[in-house]
């Protein structure tokens, strides 16, 4: 057995999709933002760290069980609740949990999480390819909070991680690190080491010099390297620049055409590392199936030959499904998807499955999915205060207390936030930019949109920050870093805690 190679599992269990009775935010019969119970809901309960188990929550599963593919297969159209956050009794909740219950109690800037809907995304796309071989590794950079990783460790998820940081962080919240793989161009000598001693499954290599690195390092350990090359199959995306990965101008793996060769020479020249996959990733939030289908058609050969001749046992096809940004709240229920022509739907995860399964089944290779967003993007909301309004001869600004330090895609990619009263608004709009307190122009989360007329010291939600939001925070202005809170059910706890003043200089002289 290879060192980070896991040992064998006979069976999957999946928990049938029966078995688990909705929480009260996922039912109602007249639809997912009804009002369920009837009953106005209490004040959320604050619960300890230690937690037993819930509504929602996985049983403990030894083993896997995959029914037969066509056992398994989702109807067509069907389409269950996007994320666990409505209108109910004229307030916003997330799942059980009023949110102006959250903000009044701890404060904002605040980040707040949906425990359901994290499960029930992960469950999704586990489920849509299958029968076939695989396991969904979840791309801890989007959001590393240990309580959202110990969800995904009870779903016995793999993670993609990239760096030495983000594999401590899985090994902390109970991850097996014979189920992580290590991607990303620039590790370095400790990260590998720390890597190999843990036992990872795999590192997804990006470069010839990077593999002869890790066979050096390994080698002065005395161990076997387990690695994986990342092709660019040179597709496009259709993304965002900054979030494109596949396309030969990007900085991310080895061209199509020199993968064969490259496999050639270190089978004969690299003693100490195991090439045991492939791995591709075209880029990230992407809500068309078309570049998924174009890069798995293009690889599959490749991977097939690989496979033949070198004996690899995976293929990591990477992640990228994207999510709902705009009309966020709504797409929560059926009803936007089917009110949405065919044609402006945007990619749904049955729609993934259905296909790229048969594109997959007859490979023989095991399938790794590497999500992040989708899982945990719409699980997420920011909350923040509105401080001031100031009315200009040009412009409205709503001033809020969070700003880019605190959920900087607006000003990084000009990412699009649905911006949501937590009081149900009643019709009046006004044209406004929603700026934050930070010291510089970019520091805004929308300009020049029509938005509920809020009043200062009224809160919002901005929806769709469950990734690449707390993770990609900093102190710039020594700010502290906001609280964090998962919600399950109706419970609500602390899962960071607000950073005060003296944690800002803590370590500093």
């Amino acid at each position: 057995m290879l060192l980070g190679e896991a040992a064998p599992r006979p069976h999957r269990y999946v928990q049938p999709a029966l078995a688990r009775r909705p929480a009260r935010w996922e039912r109602g019969a007249s639809g997912p933002q009804s009002g369920h119970s009837g009953m106005p809901p209490g004040p959320a309960r604050i619960a300890e760290p230690a937690i037993p188990m819930r509504l929602g929550e996985a049983q403990p599963r030894p083993h896997r069980y995959v029914q037969p593919a066509l056992a398994r297969r989702p109807a067509r159209g069907y389409r269950p609740r996007m994320h666990g956050f409505a209108y109910r009794h004229g307030s916003l909740h997330c799942e059980d949990v009023n949110l102006q219950t959250l903000a009044d109690e701890h404060g904002t800037p605040l980040y707040v999480y949906s425990a359901n809907t994290i499960r029930d995304h992960y469950r999704r796309l586990d489920q849509a390819l299958g029968s076939i071989d695989h396991e969904v590794a979840y791309a801890v950079k989007a959001n590393s909070n240990l309580s959202v990783l110990k969800l995904l460790v009870a779903e016995h998820a793999g993670f993609d991680i990239v760096s030495g940081g983000e594999l401590f962080r899985v090994i902390k919240a109970g991850g097996d690190p014979a189920k992580c793989t290590f991607a990303g161009v620039g590790k370095t000598r400790a990260e590998i080491e720390y890597a190999l001693q843990q036992g990872i499954y795999s590192f997804n290599v990006e470069s010839e010099e990077e593999l002869r690195y890790l066979n050096e390092v390994a080698a002065d350990l005395g161990v076997i390297a387990p690695a994986a090359v990342r092709v660019n199959p040179n597709v496009d995306a259709k993304t965002h620049k900054y979030i494109s990965t596949g396309k030969s101008e990007n900085k991310f793996g080895v061209d199509f055409d020199a993968i064969p060769d490259l496999y050639a020479r270190a089978a004969k020249e690299l003693a100490h590392v195991k090439l045991r996959g492939l791995q591709m990733h075209i880029g990230s939030q992407l809500t068309s199936i078309d570049p998924f289908i174009e890069a798995v058609e293009k690889v599959a050969p490749l991977a097939t030959h690989l496979k033949v001749t070198h004996g690899i046992e995976f293929w990591s096809i990477g992640g990228g499904i994207g999510i709902v940004y705009h009309d966020s709240l709504d797409s929560g229920g059926s009803g936007w998807w089917e009110g949405k022509p065919e044609g402006e739907r945007p990619l749904t995860i049955a729609q993934y499955g259905e296909a790229l399964f048969p594109r997959l089944e007859h490979l023989g290779l095991k399938i790794l999915l590497e999500p992040g967003r989708l899982i945990v993007g719409n699980a997420g909301v920011l909350l923040t205060k509105c401080l001031f309004e100031k009315r200009g001869k040009a412009k409205t600004f709503k001033v809020v207390d969070a700003g880019m330090n605190d959920l900087i895609r607006p000003a990084l990619y000009e990412g699009h936030h649905e911006i949501a009263p937590l009081k149900q608004p009643t019709g009046e709009t006004r044209k406004v930019d929603v700026v934050g307190p930070i010291c510089e122009s970019g520091d805004f989360f929308c300009q020049d949109r029509e938005l509920p007329d809020f009043q200062p010291g009224e809160t919002v939600a901005l929806l769709s920050a469950g990734a690449y939001g707390f993770v990609m925070a900093s102190n710039y202005n020594t700010r502290p870093l906001p609280a964090e809170i998962l919600v399950d059910g109706d419970t609500a706890r602390v899962v960071r805690k607000r950073q005060t003043l003296d944690d800002l200089i803590a370590g500093e002289s």
